[in-house]
């Protein structure tokens, strides 16, 4: 029987000293090769062709794993035996990713190494009693960790299917109001869907996670325009889209909306613009087909006055946390404020959202905010019953 071809590559020279005094004690061994790192490790199993190549997981040069993952490219019948003084799991599956089939700590008995040395060398893998068990473990971890995520993708992806291919998906529309007058002026159309996760948002974030956001946005979408007839007349329709799903339709046209120019394009304050300028070509298509631009959830966070400057929105609507303390705290005012003067220099009009007390109207009001919705004015619901109540809120409410 010929002996086992071994390379050495480690960068403490007395670890060298010792594992090839080691191999050459053995008479089924022969050394063939040492190296001090891991580039010196590659370029000499090229050369020699080792049956096993025993590396040191922390050398220079890029470390064991990057010589075992060069080494078995080169030479596919070489096993590779990972040595180290590190009896973690993390290095143990470092090494076994990169296709160590054998690993022993430093300091270890000389007859166990020879034993993983041979074994390997015959097909086996051997790994140190030290660190089996954690490995194995940390194995299975992360193997039902990959499971989980599989099937939970699965699953949500299931669930957003449903919704789509069965009609589980119900626009609701909450009336927008002039705050003085209590004539409806507008409505926004509002997803509902299934008990099975925690309100809309929940739902468009799990179909952003598994790439079926845009379709589960246009069909929000297709499903709201198709009532657009029952909207009473002179009163527009809002609806709500990311930049990426109007980016990816290149327009209404696509939708295949028939809005007859009263659809309002609702755009979330909390939505990323990667670049404002390619979203621009597509809006000035949807203006040309006579829709207009809101921005919305404006006072929520940072990138509303980049929304507004950029897009031009013919509505600006306050964010329900501005709307929430309107009327006790200063600060709300001030911003509020603000916000109105910057919307008179666009020449574009307020909407303040969330209104879901006397208070908060009166505020609003006083501030010179000319359209509203919320609670207090009016609950989403059917088309057929938005505008039954609506008048008397505010009629009953005079300005104070």
């Amino acid at each position: 029987m010929s002996s086992i071809g071994v390379l050495i590559a480690d960068d403490e020279p007395v670890v060298r000293g010792a594992l090839a005094s080691l191999i050459d004690s053995y008479p089924s061994l022969e050394l063939v090769a040492v190296a001090s790192d891991a580039t010196e490790a590659i370029h000499l199993a090229r050369r020699h062709r080792p049956d096993v190549a025993v590396l040191d997981v922390k050398m220079p040069g890029g470390g064991g794993a990057r010589a075992a993952r060069r080494i078995l490219a080169s030479s596919p019948q070489t096993r590779v035996v990972a040595l180290s003084a590190y009896a973690d799991r993390d290095t143990v599956l470092e090494m076994i990713k990169a296709g160590a089939s054998g690993y022993v700590v430093k300091g270890s008995p000389g007859g166990q190494i020879v034993e993983t040395i041979t074994r390997c060398a015959n097909g086996e893998s051997m790994l140190s009693v030290e660190i089996t068990g954690e490995v194995l473990a940390e194995l299975s971890h992360h193997l039902e960790l990959e499971e989980r995520e599989i099937t939970g993708r699965r699953a949500q992806i299931e669930r957003i299917r449903r919704v789509l291919d069965d009609g589980l998906l119900t626009p609701v529309f909450q009336p927008i109001v002039d705050l003085r007058s209590g004539d409806l002026v507008g409505v926004e159309a509002l997803a509902r869907f299934p008990d099975d996760l925690p309100g809309p948002e929940a739902w468009f974030a799990s179909a952003e996670s598994v790439g079926l956001r845009v379709e589960l946005e246009v069909h929000a979408v297709r499903a709201a325009v198709a009532q657009l007839a029952s909207v009473p007349a002179g009163a527009f329709l809002a609806v709500n889209l990311s930049p990426q799903t109007i980016g990816a339709v290149h327009g209404l046209d696509l939708l295949g909306l028939e809005h007859h120019g009263r659809l309002v394009i609702e755009i979330t304050e909390h939505a990323r613009v990667d670049d404002y300028s390619e979203l621009d070509a597509v809006l000035e298509r949807v203006r040309a087909d006579g829709a207009r631009l809101a921005v919305d959830d404006v006072g929520a966070g940072f990138a509303s006055l980049r929304h507004i400057l950029n897009l031009a929105p013919e509505f600006i609507k306050l964010d329900i946390s501005l709307t929430r303390d309107i009327h006790v705290r200063r600060e709300c005012v001030a911003l509020a404020a603000a916000l109105i003067a910057l919307a008179d220099e666009l020449g574009a009009s307020i909407v303040a959202e969330g209104i879901e007390t006397r208070e908060q109207l009166d505020a609003l009001r006083r501030l010179g905010v000319r359209f509203g919705q919320g609670f207090y004015l009016a609950r989403p619901g059917p088309l057929a019953a938005v505008s039954h109540t609506l008048g008397a809120v505010l009629r009953d409410a005079p300005l104070g």
